[in-house]
C-alpha cells in the first residue's frame, strides 16, 4: 500500500504541473499586448518594436497616446516616445480680444484649432449672454469650443481653412468675421475670405513657438522610425532640434501637415496622411507608415 500510495501521489503530482502549465499557456496566448510610452526620452526602444515620436505641445497628446494604446496592432508593435516640439505663448493682439468682440454685431467668428478655442475661452464670457455664431475647422476644435460651452453653428466638410472659404454661407454684401489666430498662421483664411467680399478682422492672439529639448531628448529622437506631425510649426521645431532631419518617416494629421514636409525636402514615400483630416485617418496613417517599414525590412 505505501508504494501504491507514493505512485498515487506521484501521479497527481504530474498532474497538477501538467494542468498548470497549460493554463500558463492559454494565459499568454490571451493575454493583452503591452503598450510601452516614454515621456522621459532617456532610453531606447525596445527590440523588435518602432519607435514613434509624438510632437504636440506639451498636454495635447494624451488623445493621440490612448488611441494607439486601444489598437492591438499598434500597441503590440509601437512604443512612444513624448517630445513636444512646440510651446504656445500669448500673441500681440491678446489683450484687445475681449473688446474686439463687445465692439460689434459680428457675423461670424472663425476658430481653427483647439489652442484658439481655449484663447477665445478666456474673452467668452463678455459676450456669454449675447454671442455671435461661431464657425470651426475641424471636428477636434468643435468639440474643444462645446467643451468650453461656446456653441458651433458650422464646420466645413474638410478641416481646413480652404473649404472653409469655399463653403461658409455669407450673410449679404457685407458680412463681418472675427478671425483669432495664430501668429504664425498663413493668411489662406483671411486671403479666401477677403476675395469673397468679407470684412475680417485678424487679430494674432496667440504664438506658436518653438520647444527647446534637452539633450537627453535630441539623443532619443535619433532612434525615432516615425514622427506624428499635426501643423507644420512642429515640423520646423522638430527639424530645428534635430539638425534638419527629415529622412525620419512622416505621420500628418493631413494635407496640410503633409504639404509642409514636403516644402521641407521630405521624400515622398516617407510622408503618410489620411485624405480628411482627424484621429482616426492620424491612426491610419501611422499603421501605413509603420507598414512601410516592415515591407523595406522584408
Amino acid at each position: 500500500m505505501g508504494i501504491e500510495h507514493i505512485q498515487g501521489t506521484s501521479k497527481v503530482r504530474l498532474l497538477l504541473s501538467l494542468c498548470l502549465f497549460i493554463l500558463a499557456g492559454e494565459s499568454s496566448c490571451f493575454s493583452t499586448p503591452s503598450f510601452t510610452t516614454k515621456s522621459s526620452g532617456l532610453t531606447a526602444a525596445s527590440e523588435g518594436r518602432t519607435l514613434v515620436a509624438v510632437t504636440r505641445e506639451d498636454g495635447k497628446n494624451s488623445k493621440l497616446l490612448k488611441v494607439i494604446s486601444d489598437d492591438l496592432e499598434l500597441g503590440s508593435t509601437t512604443e512612444l516616445l513624448e517630445l513636444p516640439c512646440i510651446e504656445h505663448a500669448s500673441g500681440a493682439d491678446i489683450d484687445i480680444l475681449g473688446p474686439t468682440l463687445k465692439s460689434k454685431d459680428w457675423d461670424y467668428v472663425a476658430v481653427t484649432s483647439p489652442e484658439a478655442a481655449k484663447v477665445l475661452a478666456s474673452a467668452w464670457d463678455i459676450v456669454r449672454d449675447n454671442p455671435p455664431p461661431v464657425v470651426a475647422v475641424g471636428v477636434a476644435t468643435e468639440r474643444s469650443l462645446e467643451g468650453f460651452s461656446i456653441d458651433v453653428c458650422f464646420t466645413p466638410s474638410k478641416a481646413t481653412a480652404e473649404t472653409l472659404v469655399a463653403e461658409l454661407e455669407l450673410n449679404g454684401p457685407s458680412t463681418s468675421l472675427l478671425y483669432p489666430a495664430s501668429a504664425r498662421a498663413k493668411k489662406t483664411l483671411q486671403n479666401g475670405l477677403e476675395a469673397r467680399g468679407v470684412e475680417v478682422t485678424r487679430l494674432n492672439t496667440y504664438d506658436t513657438v518653438t520647444a527647446n529639448w534637452s539633450d537627453d531628448k535630441k539623443k532619443a529622437s535619433e532612434e525615432v522610425k516615425i514622427a506624428c506631425f499635426a501643423s507644420p510649426s512642429s515640423i520646423k521645431g522638430w527639424l530645428q532640434n534635430t539638425n534638419e532631419n527629415n529622412n525620419v518617416i512622416a505621420a500628418c494629421i493631413g494635407e496640410t501637415s503633409a504639404t509642409a514636409c514636403r516644402n521641407h525636402g521630405w521624400d515622398e514615400s516617407k510622408i503618410f496622411y489620411p485624405e480628411k483630416p482627424g484621429i482616426d485617418g492620424w491612426v491610419q496613417a501611422i499603421k501605413d507608415a509603420a507598414a512601410s517599414i516592415t515591407v523595406a525590412h522584408s
